[in-house]
C-alpha cells in the first residue's frame, strides 16, 4: 500500500507478542500509533540562528511522532514542528488542516531517527480551535435545520389537501427520524462491569480474504482481554483464494489459534454455528473476516452481559477504508449515523434489531436454544443463506434484550466499486424484508414507544418509490405541481445528517451526507420493490454441503 495516500489509518503493532493480554501489562503509549510517512518541518533556535530541516514522519499518534530523515545536533532536545496530517494516515478527525507544535526530544533512534513527544496533544490542541469551532457549526446547524422543519411544516397545512400523500409521507418521515435522534440522547453504555470477566470465544468465518484475515486475526489476539479467558476460531468456508494458507500462517505466530477448515463452501451460516458449538466459553463473539478490533473492543463489549436478560450486544462498527473514493466516503457518514444514532435509539428501549456482523456478542447458552432453529432457517421453502446476523438477532429479540455498545469499536471494509456494492444492499435488503415481517409479529409487545418506531422503520421504506414517482413524475407532469417540497425535505434530512456528524465527529466528510440521501433517494430505493418481490431467493451462490471438516 502506499503509505503516501492510504485508504485507510495503519496501525502500528506492538513489538511484544500478546502484551497486552498479560495481567501485568502497563500501557506503554496513550495512545494508538500509526505507520505513516509525510514530510514534516523542524524549527530549531530562534532568529538569525534559526535553522530548518526537512524530514519525514514514520509513525503518528495523538502524543508524539517517530521522525526519520534528519540529524540534528546532538545537543537538541527540544524543537518546533510543522506538519499536515495526509487523509487516511490517523481516523477522519485529525485530518484537520496545518499543525505547527512544540515537543521534545525523547529518543534518537541511530543517526537520522528521533522519538518526538509533543507539549500539547493533537487532540487537545484541535479541541481548542478547529473541533470547537467545527461543534458550535453543527450545533447551530441542527437548531436551524429543526425549527426549519417545523416551520415548512407548519406552513404545509395550508395545503394539505393538495398533495395528501406526499404531505403525510413527509412528515411521518420527519418525525420518525426526528424521534431517533431525540431516542439517541437518551443513550448510555453499559457500565463498566466490576466482577471477574468472562470467557469469551471469538468466531471469525472466512471466505477469499487473504488480505485481510491476517490483520483481522492480529487485532483480536492482540487485544486487551486476558488470554487465559480468549480463544479464537477461524473457519476458511472453502475459500478459492490463500485464505486458508494466510490462516496456518497466523497459528504459527499464535498456536492457540484455531482453524478449521470446510474444505468446500458451505455458508457463513454454517461457519458460524460450527464455531458455536465448538466453543466452551460464556460468550462467542461474532467478528467479520475483513473487520479490525479496537484493543479494548472485547474488554468493553462483555460489559452488557452483567443483566442477564441481554442476549446480545451490537458493537460499534467505522468504515476503514474511508479514503478510497466517494461511494467509500458516502458509507462512512451512512455508517456512522446508523450505529451512533440508530443503534443508539433502539438500545434505549433494549431492541436493537440487527446485531452487525463485524463485531456482535451473545450469550452462548441462549444462542444455543436457538442455534438449529436458525442453521436450518428456510424461506418459502428455500434455505435463507444471507441476513445470517439479522436472523440471529430476531430470534433472541422474541424473548430477550438486545443492546448496542457504543464503546466496542472495530472497523470494517466496505465495497469500492458500484457493481460490488449494489449487490450486497440487495442481499441487505432482501434480510431486512424478511426480518422485519418476522419481528412484526411480536414487536408490538415491546415498548410502545419502539413498537411504533419499529412499525414506521418497516413501513415507510417500502412506499418511498410510489412517493418518489408521485413527487417527481405525478405532481409535475399530471398535476402541473412542482417537486420542490420533496426536494426540500431531502435537503433537510441531509442537512439534519451531516450536522450530526460534524457535531459528534468532527470531520470534513459531513457533506457526503447530502451525496448519500440523494443517491439513496434517486437510485438505491429502486432496489426494494425487487428485493421485496425476491426476499426468499439465495444471493450467496452454492451452498453445497461437504462432510469434509479438518481442524489444525
Amino acid at each position: 500500500m502506499n503509505l503516501e495516500s492510504p485508504k485507510y489509518p495503519i496501525i502500528k503493532p506492538d513489538r511484544r507478542l500478546r502484551a497486552r493480554a498479560r495481567k501485568d501489562y502497563k500501557e506503554r503509549r496513550e495512545t494508538i500509533r500509526y505507520r505513516s510517512s509525510f514530510p514534516v518541518k523542524i524549527y530549531i533556535g530562534n532568529g538569525k540562528n534559526k535553522k530548518v530541516y526537512d524530514a519525514v514522519a514514520y509513525d503518528i499518534s495523538d502524543g508524539g511522532m517517530l521522525i526519520g530523515g534528519i540529524n540534528i545536533p546532538e545537543n537538541e532536545n527540544r524543537i518546533n514542528i510543522k506538519f499536515r496530517i495526509p487523509d487516511g494516515t490517523m481516523p477522519e478527525q485529525y485530518s484537520q488542516g496545518v499543525f505547527k507544535l512544540k515537543g521534545k526530544i525523547r529518543r534518537k533512534d541511530g543517526e537520522k531517527n528521533i522519538g518526538l513527544e509533543f507539549d500539547e496533544k493533537l487532540s487537545t490542541s484541535l479541541s481548542k480551535s478547529v473541533w470547537q469551532w467545527l461543534k458550535i457549526i453543527a450545533l447551530l446547524t441542527i437548531i436551524f435545520t429543526v425549527g426549519l422543519f417545523f416551520a415548512v411544516k407548519s406552513q404545509n397545512v395550508y395545503w394539505f389537501w393538495f398533495n395528501v400523500p406526499i404531505f403525510v409521507y413527509s412528515l411521518a418521515v420527519g418525525s420518525y427520524l426526528l424521534s431517533r435522534y431525540l431516542f439517541a440522547l437518551f443513550y448510555k453504555p453499559p457500565q463498566p462491569r466490576e466482577d471477574e470477566l468472562p470467557t469469551v470465544t471469538v468466531i471469525i468465518p472466512a471466505y477469499n480474504e487473504e488480505e485481510e484475515i491476517m490483520r483481522t486475526i492480529r487485532q483480536i489476539m492482540e487485544s486487551e482481554y486476558p488470554e487465559d479467558k480468549l480463544s479464537v476460531i477461524a473457519i476458511n468456508d472453502g475459500s478459492a483464494d490463500n485464505t486458508l494458507e494466510m490462516l496456518l500462517k497466523a497459528k504459527e505466530i499464535y498456536p492457540d489459534l484455531i482453524v478449521i477448515d470446510f474444505g468446500e463452501n458451505r455458508g457463513k451460516r454454517e461457519a458460524m454455528a460450527t464455531g458455536v458449538r465448538m466453543a466452551k466459553s460464556e460468550i462467542v463473539v461474532f467478528v467479520d473476516s475483513d473487520s479490525f478490533l479496537y484493543p479494548d473492543a472485547i474488554r468493553n463489549i462483555v460489559d452488557g452481559f452483567t443483566d442477564e436478560k441481554v442476549a446480545g450486544v451490537c458493537g460499534h462498527c467505522d468504515v476503514e477504508n474511508i479514503w478510497a473514493n466517494t461511494l467509500t466516503k458516502m458509507q462512512a457518514v451512512r455508517y456512522y449515523i446508523s450505529f451512533i444514532i440508530m443503534k443508539a435509539a433502539e438500545s434505549v428501549f433494549d431492541s436493537v434489531t440487527c446485531l452487525s456482523g463485524p463485531l456482535a456478542a451473545y450469550k452462548k447458552n441462549i444462542v444455543m436454544e436457538v442455534l438449529d432453529d436458525w442453521e436450518h432457517q428456510k424461506a418459502f421453502g428455500n434455505q435463507a443463506t444471507f441476513g445470517d446476523d439479522r436472523s440471529l438477532t430476531t430470534f433472541l429479540l422474541k424473548k430477550y434484550k438486545v443492546i448496542y455498545d457504543s464503546r466496542a469499536i472495530t472497523t470494517t471494509i466496505v465495497p469500492e466499486k458500484y457493481k460490488q456494492f449494489f449487490k450486497q444492499q440487495a442481499r441487505w435488503k432482501r434480510s431486512w424484508f424478511r426480518e422485519s415481517m418476522r419481528a412484526s409479529l411480536f414487536m408490538w409487545k415491546k415498548q410502545p414507544l419502539m413498537a411504533l418506531s419499529f412499525y414506521l422503520g418497516f413501513l415507510l421504506p417500502l412506499l418511498g418509490p410510489f412517493v418518489v414517482v408521485r413527487a417527481m413524475l405525478w405532481v409535475p407532469i399530471i398535476g402541473h405541481g412542482t417537486p420542490f417540497t420533496y426536494l426540500f425535505g431531502i435537503v433537510l434530512m441531509s442537512a439534519l445528517m451531516s450536522s450530526a456528524y460534524l457535531f459528534l465527529r468532527k470531520s470534513k466528510l459531513w457533506v457526503y451526507s447530502f451525496t448519500f440521501n440523494f443517491f439513496y433517494m434517486f437510485v438505491l430505493i429502486w432496489q426494494l420493490p425487487w428485493a421485496v418481490l425476491t426476499f426468499w431467493t439465495s444471493g450467496w451462490g452454492t451452498r453445497k454441503k461437504k462432510k469434509k471438516l479438518e481442524s489444525f
